[in-house]
């Protein structure tokens, strides 16, 4: 996946090949922020404009902007993985939440 990062926000980048211009949409958010261009340097500039607007409509309206993440994961999972998990955390040495964030970590490396 292609993408941008702009104030904490991140964008998947496509090609349009049909209309022959870059596509972007913010992830993580349920608002709809999408923005388009010719260039790679115009659509970084359309994604900054797009999270500006984003941040600025929600600052009018007095509505806390939408976070990509809260830093909070529920997960519902097979409880002998969850055991598994939780041995595996106690052998580094490190809390369930340390050993799954450094999990997560790793897996959005590759």
């Amino acid at each position: 996946m292609n993408s941008m990062t702009y104030k904490g926000y991140t964008a998947r980048i496509e090609f349009d090949e049909r209309d022959d211009i870059f596509v972007g949409r913010v992830l993580g958010v349920r608002d709809i922020i999408s923005f388009h261009a010719d260039s790679v340097a115009e659509l970084r500039a359309e994604f900054a404009a797009a999270v500006d607007d984003y941040l600025a409509d929600c600052a009018e309206q007095g509505v806390s902007p939408e976070k990509p993440a809260s830093g909070r994961v529920m997960l519902r999972i097979r409880p002998e993985v969850h055991a598994a998990a939780a041995i595996a955390a106690k052998a580094a040495g490190k809390s369930l939440n340390q050993w799954a964030e450094e999990a997560f970590e790793s897996a959005t490396r590759a």
